[in-house]
């Protein structure tokens, strides 16, 4: 363990940190789920704009790479448009 008081400080920042991205990033990774798993159109459509904008937001705060956004996105569209 460190002696210093700012690395000390660092660590705990980071840990609290480390929690709350791995919280946003597992709760999107739900809902991506959530539209793969779909069997209808309509029920991917209505969840479509809430995980892009959760993708968006996690890529904007460096969470995750905003190309892995990106293609997610991009994989849930064809996905979604290959529905019936």
């Amino acid at each position: 363990m460190a002696n210093i008081k700012s690395v000390i400080k660092d660590i705990r920042k980071n840990r609290a940190r480390r929690e709350h991205n791995r919280y946003y990033a597992k709760t999107a990774r739900t809902f991506v789920k959530r539209i793969r798993l779909a069997k209808d159109k309509k029920t991917a459509l209505e969840l479509q704009p809430k995980v892009f904008s959760m993708l968006d937001k996690l890529a904007k705060k460096n969470v995750i790479h905003p190309n892995k956004a990106a293609n997610i996105k991009s994989k849930l569209s064809k996905i979604i448009n290959n529905l019936k």
